[in-house]
C-alpha cells in the first residue's frame, strides 16, 4: 500500500506514468469526481487504472451530480463520470436517449439508497416517528429541524419539493440547508455524540449508515412518476406530491464520442462495479483513518486487487500487476 501511495504522490521514479512513455495512444482523459467520499475514491481508483493500465493522461474534474450532467449536455465533458445518481438527474436520461452519453455500468452492484432518516434509538423510543405523519405530529421529538440535502446536489430539488408537500415548516420543523456533504455528515456525528435527535436526508452505501444505526422514515409509497416530477427544480406546486425515494440506479457514464475513440477504456468502465459491502468497508475505513481519496484508492487496490484486475483486459492487467 505504501508503494501505491507513493504512486499517487508522484514520489517514486518509474511509477509516475507520462504520456511520452505510455504505449497506448489513450491521450488525455477527463474523469469527474463527485464531491463525496465514495465518488472521490472511485474516481481515484479509475485514474490509477487508466494511467497505469491504459497509458492515459488523466485529469480529475471535481463536480457534483447536477453540474456534471449539465457539463455533459453543454460541453461533452468529462469523458467519464463515475457514480451518477440517476434518480437525482432527470436530464441524464435525455442525454442517453439523444445518443450523447452511454451508461457503461452500475457502479453500485445493488444500487443506491436515499431517504429521510432518524436515529434507530429514537425510533425505538418513539415508534410513531417511523412515519412522516408521526413526525409532523411531534416535531419537537426530532429536534424541530430537518437536515436538507446539500446545495447543488440533485436530491436538493426533491427535498425542496417534499418539504412543501409535507408542510415541514408549517408543522414546526425548520429546514436547515447544508452547504456540503461533509457538513451534513458532521451533523449526524454531532447528534450521536451529544445524544440529540436528528432528522434529515441521507444516502447509502455510506460509512455513516454503517457506523450509526439509522431508521428510514416512511414518507409515503414509492411512486416513480411522482418522484420524477419532484426532481424538477421549482416544479409546479399543483403537480408535486408525496413519494418515497425509489432505489437509485448509480451509474458509470461515458460520452458516446469517447467510447467510440477508446473502446478498450469504455470496456473497462463497463465492468467497473463495486459490491455494496466493499464500498461500505472502504468508506468506514476512510472515515476512521481520515484518509484522502488517493489513500482510499490505495486501500481498494491493495485489499481488492483481484476485483480491480477483473475489470480490465489482458494487456492492462499485465501492466497493473507490475505496480500492485
Amino acid at each position: 500500500m505504501r508503494k501505491l501511495l507513493s504512486y499517487f504522490a508522484g514520489a517514486i521514479v518509474g511509477l509516475s506514468l507520462s504520456v511520452s512513455t505510455a504505449k497506448a495512444d489513450c491521450g488525455e482523459v477527463s474523469v469527474g469526481a463527485m464531491g463525496w467520499a465514495s465518488g472521490e475514491s472511485i474516481a481515484a481508483v479509475a485514474k490509477f487504472v487508466l494511467e497505469v493500465g491504459y497509458g492515459c493522461k488523466v485529469k480529475i474534474v471535481p463536480t457534483d451530480t447536477v453540474p456534471a450532467v449539465t457539463s455533459l449536455a453543454e460541453n461533452g465533458k468529462p469523458d467519464i463520470v463515475p457514480e451518477v445518481w440517476n434518480n437525482s438527474a432527470p436530464a441524464y436520461g435525455k442525454l442517453v436517449a439523444a445518443g450523447k452519453v452511454i451508461t457503461a455500468s452500475s457502479v453500485f452492484a445493488n444500487g443506491g439508497e436515499e431517504g429521510w432518516w432518524i436515529p434507530t434509538s429514537l425510533a425505538e423510543k418513539h415508534p410513531e416517528l417511523k412515519t412522516i405523519k408521526g413526525i409532523l405530529a411531534n416535531p419537537k421529538k426530532v429536534g424541530s429541524r430537518f437536515h436538507n440535502c446539500p446545495t447543488g446536489w440533485g436530491c436538493r430539488n426533491v427535498n425542496d419539493n417534499l418539504k412543501i408537500v409535507h408542510d415541514l415548516e408549517k408543522n414546526g420543523i425548520k429546514v436547515f440547508d447544508h452547504g456540503s456533504g461533509a457538513n451534513l455528515t458532521a451533523s449526524i456525528g454531532a447528534a450521536f455524540a451529544d445524544n440529540e435527535p436528528w432528522f434529515g436526508y441521507y444516502w447509502g452505501p455510506t460509512a455513516v449508515l454503517g457506523k450509526y444505526k439509522m431508521t428510514k422514515v416512511d414518507i409515503g409509497p414509492i411512486d416513480k412518476k411522482q418522484h420524477t416530477i419532484n426532481q424538477k427544480k421549482g416544479a409546479d406546486r399543483s403537480k408535486i406530491g408525496a413519494s418515497g425515494f425509489p432505489s437509485a440506479p448509480v451509474l458509470n457514464a461515458i460520452t458516446a464520442d469517447f467510447a467510440k475513440r477508446q473502446p478498450d477504456v469504455a470496456a473497462f468502465i463497463g465492468k467497473m462495479t463495486y459490491p455494496n459491502d466493499v464500498l461500505s468497508s472502504l468508506l468506514a475505513w476512510k472515515e476512521a483513518k481520515k484518509a484522502s481519496a488517493d489513500e482510499a484508492a490505495a486501500w481498494v487496490l491493495t485489499n481488492h486487487k483481484d476485483m480491480v484486475l477483473s475489470w480490465v483486459n489482458a494487456e492492462a492487467r499485465a501492466k497493473l500487476k507490475k505496480k500492485l
